[in-house]
């Protein structure tokens, strides 16, 4: 869209703009300096060099008027278009819409006809100036219609400014002269499509300039899909950052779950030791009829003072068993080409104080007790005897207190009294080792035969055994103590072990979990029974 420079009307296109300005031209004639209009060409000019003598040189003036005043004398017929020839001059808006005639090629004469033309104009004007002086009110009068402020010439094309007129007629004929000279009827003017949206120019230079407003618009298009990808990349960031949180959030909450898991199970919750755990089962036995009051002030009496002494109260030992072994192995075992077993090892079973978690601390008893029997051990366990469980626990922190295995006291938080914490087969080494007793721990890591089995394991434990050679060729009684045998969520006491004829060999183990009860059946001579309490495991079964 075009806007004319005089009436500020709109057009389309260049050539509406053309002939929009020659319909000025034809219609009246408006000062470039003021836009007073509605009088005809004398009364511009003189209108011009006595109201806005100082923005126009005289000098430049009177060309323009001498070349007016040449063509109004001789050529009365085109007064219209050298009136448009002198208003171009001075607005270059109208200055190349019409075809002029140039004072340079002026007859000398007509020159300083001109001239003298020119003098008489510029005294008659001053004259008027004077006039207009003496008289204050027409000046008054006549300020507030020609006293208007200038703003400098725009090119209508464009839209450039210039300084002055001289300037913008300049830029017009140079810049715009293709728009404003009318193409021949009989010549063939090129046309030019343009790439993107196929509009057809005339000129070459508009095209181009139509061009690049495509590839302003295209890169201002750019820049605003490099925004919206840089929005929805921050949106598609912000939405990973909420989804990781979440997912963090979540593993947080099934690790603390599982941490309290594992906690209860290996008596880690804070939720009371042997103590505790005693007295509420012996009330609960209470509550359902299956225990008299008295009865259970007695046993916590005992308790009580087993816990305060340190010594184990014995009520769920079982002596004997290696003895009766023997003579099962003596009269009955018929398959068993050959069998070991170690000193002389009692039994001790979970009670209801320690069941579910116990099985460490028992299998350390029915060890120990192995070892008080021994005099090998004398110095080392002179005066003890088999501890409680609670007094167990007061010893291995003390172990720890003295410096052993400081990676385990960090894992238990260093504290087992009062708590129904697991311990294994390092905590058993740690409170050997600080009764001063030689040991060692053998780690089978992994399995060694078909099926996840461990023929590796039993061939170390009948080394183990067989190292001594005393006594019948069937039955082998050594001075070996028995082995503290841990696994995985339960440990178990080797015992000794047997080969049978056909080269197979078996573990004898005690096991905490087998109450006292079936233990009892052995020494009653019963067969049947010593079978099931003697608990043989074969490879196969050993994970």
């Amino acid at each position: 869209m075009l806007s004319c420079n005089i009436c500020g009307e709109t057009v389309n296109s260049e050539p509406d703009m053309k002939a929009h300005l020659i319909v000025h031209m034809e219609n009246e004639i408006i000062c470039p300096f003021c836009k007073l209009s509605g009088i005809n060409y004398n009364e511009i000019c003189f209108h011009i060099e006595t109201v806005h003598f100082e923005q126009n040189a005289p000098e430049k003036n009177s060309e323009k008027l001498a070349a007016v005043q040449y063509g109004h004398s001789d050529r009365k017929n085109t007064n219209l278009q050298s009136t448009a020839e002198v208003t171009s001059g001075i607005h270059s808006a109208c200055a190349s819409s019409f075809p002029k005639e140039s004072s340079e090629s002026l007859p000398k004469d007509r020159t300083v006809k001109h001239e003298a033309f020119y003098t008489e104009n510029i005294t008659e004007s001053r004259k008027y100036q004077k006039s207009r002086e003496k008289k204050p009110g027409l000046s008054e009068a006549q300020g507030s219609i020609y006293e208007t402020t200038y703003s400098p010439p725009e090119c209508p094309f464009c839209g450039k400014i210039e300084g002055c007129s001289q300037d913008m007629e300049i830029h017009v004929k140079t810049k715009h002269a293709s728009l404003l000279e009318s193409p021949l009827k009989d010549c063939h003017q090129p046309l030019y499509d343009c790439p993107m949206c196929g509009l057809v120019c005339t000129n070459y230079h508009i095209l181009q300039e139509h061009v690049d407003l495509h590839l302003e618009e295209s890169s201002f298009q750019q820049g605003m899909d490099r925004v919206q990808c840089s929005s929805d990349r921050e949106l598609a960031h912000r939405l990973q950052q909420e989804e990781d949180r979440k997912r963090k959030s979540e593993e947080s909450r099934q690790e603390r779950e599982e941490f309290q898991k594992l906690q209860r199970q290996y008596g880690l919750d804070n939720s009371g030791g042997y103590k505790q755990q005693q007295l509420r089962h012996m009330e609960l036995e209470v509550n359902r009829g299956r225990m008299h009051p008295s009865e259970f002030h007695s046993r916590k009496a005992d308790m009580l003072e087993s816990i305060a002494i340190g010594i184990d109260d014995g009520k769920t030992k079982t002596s004997g068993i290696i003895e009766a072994l023997h003579r099962y192995y003596q009269n009955t075992a018929t398959d068993v080409r050959c069998v070991w077993l170690s000193t002389v090892v009692d039994h001790f079973h979970s009670s209801f104080g320690d069941k579910g978690w116990g099985c460490g601390y028992r299998n350390f008893q029915m060890l120990l007790s192995s070892l008080l029997q021994s005099d090998v051990y004398g110095d080392c366990l002179k005066g003890m005897a088999v501890p409680c469980i609670p007094k167990i626990q007061s010893m291995i922190e003390d172990a720890w207190n003295e410096g052993f295995d400081p990676q385990g006291a960090s894992q238990l938080n260093n504290k087992l009294q009062g708590t129904k914490a697991w311990i294994g087969a390092c905590e058993i080494y740690t409170l050997l080792t600080s009764l001063r007793v030689k040991c060692r721990i053998i780690d089978f890591h992994k399995s060694t035969g078909p099926l996840g089995t461990h023929p590796r394991l039993f061939e170390w434990i009948l080394n183990y055994y067989s190292s001594e050679t005393e006594g019948t060729p069937k039955i082998v009684c050594t001075s070996k103590p028995p082995i503290y045998l841990q696994h995985q969520g339960h440990s178990r006491t080797v015992v000794g072990i047997e080969e049978k004829k056909n080269r197979t060999l078996c573990l004898l183990v005690f096991d905490p979990g087998c109450p006292s009860r079936e233990m009892q059946k052995l020494l009653k001579q019963d067969m049947e029974a010593r079978k099931q309490a003697s608990q043989v495991f074969t490879a196969e079964k050993i994970p």
